[in-house]
């Protein structure tokens, strides 16, 4: 009988350490959750706050360094592309001999 009760307890810690474990889990779901989230807001602020800029809608002497480096960085992705493109279009498959 006593094997019993020490059973039953050994199952209840148990089932209250897994119920902790799942609450633990939800947590930290929703904590990357919201954290996935903030970053997303503030790529879509940088994102307006650099087009804003562009467009002479605001100014502000800090803006300037970041905005400059994202066109820069712009730029260098275009050109990069345009490479990629060009190797493509070069590149032709061996041909085969079939006679």
């Amino acid at each position: 009988m006593a094997e019993e009760s020490e059973g039953r307890k050994f199952l209840d810690r148990l089932k209250e350490a897994s119920v902790n474990v799942a609450q633990m889990t939800r947590e930290g779901v929703e904590t990357l959750q919201t954290k996935r989230e903030l970053s997303q807001a503030y790529g879509e602020l940088g994102r307006k706050t650099a087009e804003l800029v562009g467009s002479g809608a605001i100014t502000h002497p800090d803006l300037v360094p970041l905005v400059d480096r994202i066109t820069e960085l712009e730029a260098q992705l275009e050109a990069d592309e345009a490479a990629d493109a060009e190797v493509e279009e070069t590149a032709t498959p061996p041909e085969t001999d079939e006679s």
